[in-house]
């Protein structure tokens, strides 16, 4: 059954939260002028993210992360987005040199060694190329939803960073009916792995389909421990 089948209801307040999102973005786009982006995850928030900045016609770049590591189904829907909409995707991706590296020195398997050579992945093939995506930007617009999992439960609408840019996730409000409502609604594309039970879709090695009642970031690095079920991407660093 796809994803829009099983989640996609219109709930109580779609509509106030929805204006709200359209708000937050413009508003962001006013407030800075040529230096804020996207970075789209191509997951289905982001998606619905993208929709409303092409519909709007707001002058937000877009950009991802090709970690190199990525589904099949995920990187296809880069050039997707330029033929719905017409706009150009900024791709970043790690330094050769240091993946391949890393992999030589650690293997293929290394994310699942530890939580040390997991996050050193992590660095190399998302953190590194984010902190060049994010150059010259003031403020950088995400997907997050606080129910997405534990650790994004106090995530606000607009914050700052560790390095002091603005970060805007205007669906922070929405719940999961909401983004399959949207999808459905304006028939966005999306990554059809969601269909296949995967609500968060990261890097192939990472992600596996979760069981009915599991967390919605239960497949992603499934052999850890909750409380670390981060890349780095969305995590602040303790004040000193």
């Amino acid at each position: 059954m796809s994803a829009i089948a099983l989640y996609g209801r219109k709930t109580a307040g779609f509509d106030e939260r929805l204006a709200a999102t359209v708000q937050i973005l413009k508003d962001a786009a006013a407030a800075h002028p040529g230096t804020i982006l996207q970075s789209t995850s191509l997951g289905a928030e982001d998606m619905v993210v993208t929709d409303l900045i092409a519909k709007l016609g707001l002058p937000i770049t877009l950009a991802t992360l090709e970690t190199g590591a990525l589904h099949p189904e995920t990187v296809a829907l880069i050039p997707r987005i330029t033929e719905r909409y017409g706009l150009a995707v900024e791709v970043y991706r790690p330094v050769e040199e240091s993946v391949v590296q890393f992999v030589r020195t650690n293997g293929e398997k290394a994310m699942y060694e530890s939580l040390a050579l997991r996050k050193a992945c992590c660095g190399i093939r998302k953190m590194e190329p984010l902190g060049r995506m994010l150059t010259g930007r003031t403020a950088w617009v995400t997907g997050l939803r606080r129910d997405q999992s534990t650790a994004r439960g106090e995530a606000q609408a607009v914050e700052s960073d560790d390095a002091g840019r603005a970060k805007i996730s205007p669906l922070v409000d929405w719940s999961w009916n909401d983004v399959w409502h949207y999808i459905a609604t304006n028939e966005v594309p999306y990554n059809p792995l969601h269909d296949q039970f995967m609500p968060s879709i990261g890097c192939a090695p990472c992600t596996r389909a979760i069981a009915v009642g599991q967390e919605f970031r239960a497949g992603r690095w499934w052999w850890e421990d909750e409380s670390a079920k981060e890349c780095g991407l969305h995590v602040k660093q303790p004040a000193a």
